[in-house]
């Protein structure tokens, strides 16, 4: 009887194992949210086994972060500052940016500076009409830009000069990613990859054990010129910036000039480095580094990154030819898994 029993419950243990063996896997599906911020464009996507839809939840998060940084609105925070508002609050989204910027700044001895908007507004590239510039107007407003001429005391902005303006342009859209990031990572979401105006974190991997594939544009011959793929890289837990000059630019007088301004000579670079891609953890810092390299140009871009382990980076310069070279360090060619002319 005793041996009938443990027969029995033999039988009815392989029966449910093999209907277990039977019943598909649940697969995630991904959950994609496109929408506007700052100014441009964002598109994510994710895997979350709750299958949670949070594009009002993101959108909430971005314009608080319009809110704080953004020079399009005349009441952020940052317009604020700006107008020299001894009112105004600083928030995270504020201090974080400033913090990032001034560490960049400091590393890339001023290459990347914050307080480069007067000259950005003069040379066309910003609010205002462009400006007849010349020697003279330059040097009236280079006394305006030095970012050790800013700070942060007991929670207000210090301006040595209260003419001086801050532009975040050059870091936030990479400091949004990381945002959105943390508030994924909050919620048990840590398969994802976040796309802010070209700037893009990765984390994760897709359910299939795939990494995120994201594409690296070509420098276009002009700015009307459609958009191209240089190379494809495979993304997990990195970030990527591209910071270029072959799209923002006027031409008068025969000379190109470019939206890149150098904070230290107040004028528009005229080097052939036209797009570096920078690869870190930090999709801010990347951004920001992305924007430095573009001042210093090929040769100090790759000493500073080749110096620097937690980074890499790939340049692509016009040579005298006017043909395009490219070069990628040994981290960022591992990642490489298309490659096109």
């Amino acid at each position: 009887m005793k041996k009938h029993f443990l027969s029995k419950i033999g039988t009815i243990l392989i029966i449910m194992l093999f209907l277990f063996s039977c019943t598909p896997k649940k697969v995630i599906q991904p959950i994609h949210l496109k929408g506007q911020a700052q100014g441009t464009y964002y598109n994510m996507v994710y895997y979350d086994s709750l299958q949670r839809n949070l594009h009002p939840q993101v959108d909430s998060i971005l314009k608080v972060f319009d809110r704080s940084v953004s020079l399009w609105l005349p009441n952020s925070i940052l317009s604020r500052v700006n107008r020299n508002d001894t009112s105004v609050v600083l928030d995270d989204n504020f201090i974080g940016n400033f913090k990032d910027s001034q560490q960049v700044s400091k590393a890339t001895d001023g290459a990347f500076d914050m307080t480069v908007g007067p000259l950005v507004e003069v040379w066309g590239f910003g609010f205002e009409s462009r400006e007849k510039v010349g020697k003279h107007l330059v040097d009236s407003l280079l006394p305006l830009v030095g970012y050790q001429k800013i700070k942060i005391k007991n929670g207000k902005v210090v301006k040595a000069n209260p003419g001086m303006q801050i532009d975040f342009n050059g870091i936030a859209q990479g400091y949004s990613d990381d945002v959105v990031g943390r508030y994924f990572d909050s919620l048990g979401i840590h398969n994802y990859l976040i796309d802010i105006g070209g700037e893009v974190k990765g984390k994760g991997q897709k359910p299939d054990g795939s990494s995120w594939r994201v594409g690296i544009e070509k420098p276009a011959a002009d700015r009307d010129s459609p958009r191209i793929l240089k190379a494809v890289i495979a993304l997990k837990n990195m970030s990527v910036a591209t910071s270029g000059s072959y799209r923002k630019y006027y031409v008068e007088n025969g000379m190109r000039y470019s939206h890149t301004i150098d904070p230290k000579t107040g004028y528009p670079v005229q080097h052939s480095l036209l797009s570096v891609s920078v690869l870190t953890k930090n999709t801010a810092l990347a951004d920001a580094y992305a924007t430095a390299f573009m001042v210093m140009g090929y040769k100090k871009s790759r000493a500073f990154v080749e110096s620097h382990p937690d980074m890499e980076a790939m340049f692509i310069w016009s040579a005298k030819d006017k043909s395009f070279q490219t070069y990628a360090t040994p981290g960022f060619k591992k990642l490489i898994i298309e490659k096109f002319n």
